[in-house]
Parts: structure tokens; C-alpha cells; sequence
């Protein structure tokens, strides 16, 4: 059983004013601590590490000066961020090398050293401390700017994609809603409203379940032929007879994991051009199975197929034409598929040996074990049509 951490982590710089503060604090008192051994290994007096306190405070203080002036200017033109920097850093360490030697000063009152020698020497050490922190201040958060950049350049992709890919998902046929709300009004006004109740609910089951489930979200192979089946109720009450279907749903097939929706286009064309055309109709066959560590899906159908010397790779084209949907049917689904998995798919159209159209999809097997609880509401909306 997995145990979850009662903390999450999180980015040091997740929260950036405290990551700023806990570097001050490591910073200034790592530079006193090397200070004052420094002393001490100098010969100093002990007393003298009042004026390594002295001289730390007075660091910290002014680096949070030039931590709001360096603020102002990280994003300004590099002319002006590197030229005012320069400025206003050379005041910095005039200002502390000025403390720090009058402090000294007051210290050794029988020093032979003049304050000049003092500002002079300690200048240098400043120089050293200030320019390093500067240096710190801006890689760093030049640093945190170029992950948030990436961080928000990863969010823009991934919305970019979901939306892409919703897009895709939704662009349902018009026809196929156009063709059962007219059937239904037909049989509203041959009066009969129990087929049409019936139907006008598996409309409604299968919308809903259109618009609940996530455009990126993937469900089982099971899920999904329960989904199809919901929708060839509704055809099958306009087609009847003339619409046959075949699973062939290998078991260990079933908690394979593919994309929603996406068998429903491809048995959409199939019915538009082999049952729909053919006065005796024709056989729809869905199957999955595993061929080692792929899931192959494939949906044929018994109807003329393609046209005699038909290129395939014609159907993708892009149409102008608002009647012919196999082509923007087929390209959305292959471009699902891509955005998806990558090379690590396979999609192509063909003729059905013995006649009619095929379609084989190949993706990469993966599964879930899911509760009963988190099933997906298409299953259980058409088993209780059913």
C-alpha cells in the first residue's frame, strides 16, 4: 500500500521572497563566519568581532537597498540595468567601505594607520562582498525568469494542445444529430412516442457524454465499445435491419487505454457509405486484440469500399466541399492520434479483404485497474437503455 507524504514539496523557489530571505541570512552570516575566523587566525582580540558584527550588519542592510534598486532594473534595456548597476554599485561599496573604517577607526584609537589606508584597505574586501552578492542577485533571478518563461511556455503548449484536441473531438457530423432529430420528429408525428422517447434519451446519454468527458481523457477499450454501442442504438432504430454489428473484443483488450470517442467518427463513415447506400445494408465489425505490447483496433465494414483505383492517402485531404466528412473524419482522428502518442501510433485505411473498407489503428497497450465507483457514465447510461 503507497504512503503519501503528509508535506508536499516544493521549489525552493516556490515562494521567492522567502527563498530570498534564506539566502540573505546563509549568505551574510557564511561571509561573518569567514570573517571572523579570519581574525582570530590573524591574532585579533576577541573583542574585534564586534566590528565583524558591525561590519555584516552594515552588508546585509545595504544589500537590501540594491536588492530594490537592482529589482527596478533587472528588466530594463541592458544599457540601462548594467550602466545604473555599475553606478549605484561603486556608491554601495564607497558607503560601506566608509563605515567599516570609521569603525575601525574608532576602535584603534593608537592606530598609526590613517583613515585613508583604512578605506583603502578595507575597499577592496567590500568591493569583493557587495560585487559577488550583485552577481548572486542577477544570476539567480535571471534564473528564476527563464523557468517561469518556461513554465508558462509549457502551460501555453498544453492548453494549445487540449484546445486542439477538443476541437477535434467535438467536430461531431451535423448529419448524424440532423438525421435522428429528424427521425424522431417522424415518429412524433406518426405518434409514436415510445420510440421516440427511447431515442431522444440515448440522444441525450450520448451528448452528455460527448460534453463530460475530457477531450485529452482516455477510457478502456471496454468504455469506449459500451460508448459505440449507445450510439448504434440510435442508428440502428433509423436503419433497423439493414444495420448489422460485430464485436470481437479480445479480453485481455478490454482495460487497454485509447482516446474517447474515437471509434465513433469511423463507424459514423462506415454507416454513411455501406449501410446507408446498400438496400441490404452491411456488416459493421469492431475488433481489438493485443499483438504484444500493441492494442490493434480495427473497424471494417461489408459495404462497396473504395472507389476502384482510389489512392488511400487522398481521404485525408483537405475538402471544401461541407458534405464529404470522411476526409475531415479520418484527418481528425489521424491528427488526434499524433497529437497523442507521437510515432508511437499507427493509422491506416484500406480495402476489407473480401471486400468493403478497413481502418487499423495500433497504439502502445497500456491499462488501468479501475473501481466500480470510477467508471466512466457512458456504460452504465447504455445498460440502462438497454
Amino acid at each position: 500500500m503507497a504512503m503519501k507524504l503528509p508535506l508536499r514539496p516544493t521549489p525552493f523557489f516556490g515562494n521567492k521572497n522567502r527563498a530570498f530571505w534564506r539566502l540573505q541570512m546563509l549568505g551574510w552570516g557564511g561571509a561573518m563566519l569567514l570573517r571572523a575566523l579570519s581574525s582570530i587566525a590573524n591574532g585579533q582580540p576577541w573583542s574585534f568581532l564586534i566590528i565583524v558584527l558591525i561590519a555584516t550588519i552594515t552588508g546585509f542592510s545595504i544589500s537590501l537597498i540594491l536588492s530594490v534598486i537592482y529589482r527596478a532594473l533587472i528588466n530594463r534595456t541592458p544599457l540601462i540595468t548594467w550602466g545604473i548597476t555599475a553606478v549605484v554599485l561603486a556608491i554601495a561599496v564607497g558607503l560601506y567601505a566608509f563605515i567599516d573604517s570609521w569603525v575601525i577607526s574608532l576602535y584603534r584609537t593608537e592606530g598609526n594607520s590613517g583613515f585613508a589606508q583604512l578605506f583603502l584597505g578595507v575597499f577592496y574586501l567590500d568591493l569583493t562582498l557587495l560585487g559577488a552578492w550583485s552577481a548572486l542577485y542577477y544570476a539567480i533571478n535571471f534564473y528564476v525568469q527563464v523557468e517561469e518563461q518556461n513554465d508558462q511556455l509549457m502551460r501555453l503548449e498544453a492548453q494549445a494542445t487540449s484546445a486542439q484536441l477538443a476541437m477535434l473531438r467535438y467536430q461531431l457530423n451535423p448529419h448524424f444529430l440532423f438525421n435522428t432529430l429528424n427521425s424522431i420528429s417522424t415518429l412524433v408525428l406518426l405518434k409514436q412516442t415510445e420510440p421516440a422517447n427511447a431515442m431522444l434519451s440515448r440522444l441525450s446519454s450520448f451528448l452528455r457524454y460527448t460534453l463530460i468527458n475530457e477531450p485529452t481523457g482516455r477510457v478502456t477499450v471496454a468504455q469506449e465499445v459500451e460508448t459505440l454501442k449507445l450510439y448504434l442504438d440510435i442508428e440502428r432504430m433509423r436503419f433497423e435491419e439493414r444495420l448489422a454489428t460485430e464485436f470481437r473484443i479480445d479480453e485481455e483488450a478490454s482495460p487497454a487505454l485509447m482516446p474517447s470517442l474515437l471509434l465513433q467518427p469511423l463507424v459514423e463513415n462506415a454507416i454513411k457509405y455501406a449501410v446507408s447506400p446498400l438496400e441490404e445494408g452491411a456488416t459493421i465489425t469492431i475488433a481489438a486484440q493485443l499483438v504484444g505490447p500493441v492494442l490493434r483496433v480495427t473497424v471494417s465494414d461489408t459495404g462497396p469500399g473504395l472507389q476502384p483505383g482510389t489512392d488511400p492517402s487522398t481521404l485525408f485531404g483537405v475538402t471544401s466541399s461541407p458534405s464529404d466528412s470522411t476526409r475531415v473524419g479520418l484527418a481528425n482522428i489521424r491528427d488526434r492520434l499524433a497529437q497523442a502518442y507521437g510515432e508511437n501510433q499507427r493509422f491506416e485505411i484500406g480495402e476489407r479483404p473480401g471486400g468493403g473498407f478497413m481502418v487499423v489503428i495500433e497504439l502502445p497497450f497500456e491499462a488501468r485497474e479501475e473501481a466500480p465507483s470510477s467508471r466512466q457514465a457512458a456504460p452504465q447510461l447504455a445498460s440502462q437503455q438497454r
